[in-house]
């Protein structure tokens, strides 16, 4: 990093400063077991050089404090040689949409999006909304939004998928229980040297921003949709009110759809039994289920219950995106071993 060549070449610089960041963990925790294996040694030899049996008692408890030390650095060493996932530092794009409940799936949908929202909060990110479609009560039918922030989608990736509530609507007079879902997906942010994206690809609409129920709230056409004609996928921005501002969020959207899709081609043959594509409403399988009346929420791929429901939804989502971040590091280490 102190090369001239290096220095003076800022991108060069960016990309050594990278990787040297990627090492730096891995590097400091082969030191920690260097010592401990080395403390190990000298304390083993003294077994065999001391009679004093008060002395023996305490060596070995030392040794077998040492060897547990050991086994859990071997552990952490392993999981630092996985091989990272290109996607885990980048910013994130999430995608909010009411599935099956009505004006309750709507709800629902408002109800994720402040979850994330306070979660992200905690982690000193920053989200930004980008697109909506409100709903007649308050809720979203759609919404997109964008969070800011080192490791967001390494946080964020497990939250995509079919989120399903279990509650009394307030709408609801007999005070039955009805059953909702709303359909997240988590999309990496794309940088723009990473797709080449050709303007006569691109057809560029501007239209009046549209309020709760569907009403125009701007005069001015300050709204925009961008179609990818090869691929026919759209983005849509009108939460600014500049023009400019709408178009290059919504060509942040696109592109961080378009580097999904392109990914998905990727994986596609390599990993076909674990990408699925998510928040079209098409996957049956729910993830998560978040039950009012029982102050529960369980995430069905972990097997894992919390009786903590409002403390969820106000955005402590720690344990749970940790528990969920262990599953995937025992599947990836057993896949490598094996």
């Amino acid at each position: 990093m102190a090369e001239t060549e290096i220095v003076t070449d800022p991108k060069r610089l960016q990309k050594v400063s990278k990787e040297r960041a990627s090492i730096e963990d891995v590097v400091s925790l082969h030191q920690q077991y260097e010592v401990i294996a080395k403390e190990l040694s000298e304390t083993e030899v003294l077994l065999h050089s001391n009679t004093d049996a008060e002395m023996l008692t305490l060596i070995r408890q030392e040794v077998n404090s040492l060897k547990q030390q050991q086994d859990e650095l071997l552990h952490e060493l392993k999981l630092s040689l996985l091989p990272k996932e290109p996607n885990d530092a980048r910013n994130v794009i999430v995608e909010v949409r009411a599935g099956t409940g009505g004006n309750e799936a709507s709800l629902f949908s408002a109800d994720l999006f402040r979850m994330y929202s306070r979660y992200a909060q905690s982690k000193g990110w920053h989200v930004e909304i980008i697109d909506g479609n409100q709903s007649e009560i308050g809720g979203f039918k759609e919404l997109i939004f964008e969070v800011k922030g080192k490791g967001a989608f390494s946080q964020l990736k497990h939250e995509q998928g079919v989120h399903r509530v279990q509650r009394v609507p307030v709408t609801e007079s007999s005070g039955r229980i009805h059953t909702s879902t709303a359909t997240v997906a988590v999309l990496p942010e794309a940088e723009d040297i990473e797709l080449n994206i050709k303007p006569d690809d691109l057809k560029t609409d501007f239209f009046h921003s549209r309020g709760a129920g569907g009403q125009n709230v701007n005069k001015v056409a300050s709204a925009v949709r961008i179609t990818h004609l090869p691929t026919g996928i759209v983005a849509t921005c009108q939460d600014e009110r500049s023009q400019l501002r709408n178009r290059m969020k919504a060509m942040a959207v696109l592109r961080a759809r378009l580097l999904n899709l392109e990914q998905q081609k990727q994986f596609e043959s390599i990993e076909k039994e674990r990408h699925t594509q998510v928040g079209t409403g098409e996957r049956a399988e729910k993830i998560r289920t978040y039950n009012y009346p029982q102050n529960r929420v369980t995430d069905h791929r972990i097997g894992l219950t919390f009786h903590n429901l409002e403390q969820i939804l106000d955005g402590e989502l720690d344990e749970l995106i940790e528990a969920l971040g262990i599953r995937e590091q025992a599947r990836r280490l057993e896949a490598v071993l094996s």
